[in-house]
């Protein structure tokens, strides 16, 4: 992955994680946290990882941010001084619910 790219990621991540924390509407009781950003090679699309907590409220508040991703989108546009600004979209960040399952087959092996 080149610099550039990365650098983007970093960027992307900590624009994006601000604009859901200080400009979208929380109303459902569900902590967001971007976890991470992986821009295309073409620097045209990026994909945007977020953890939510509690669990159970991860699904509506995907849903939430792909209804709001035209307005995060406008925003971001606004904030960057880049051309083309990669079109964003959400994913839940499955990351922990792997390790987990990882961890717990290790131990059943261990045992």
């Amino acid at each position: 992955m080149s610099e550039r790219i990365k650098k983007l990621n970093d960027l992307l991540r900590d624009e994006v994680g601000q604009i859901i924390t200080h400009e979208l509407d929380k109303d459902d009781g569900a902590l967001i946290t971007v976890i991470g950003a992986d821009v295309s090679p073409t620097l045209e699309n990026a994909t945007i990882r977020i953890s939510v907590f509690p669990d159970d409220k991860a699904l509506v508040s995907l849903k939430k941010l792909k209804e709001e991703v035209y307005h995060i989108q406008q925003l971001l546009n606004k904030r960057l001084v880049m051309r083309p600004v990669p079109k964003i979209r959400f994913e839940i960040d499955a990351t922990e619910e792997r390790a987990e399952k990882i961890e717990k087959l290790l131990g059943e092996i261990a045992k």
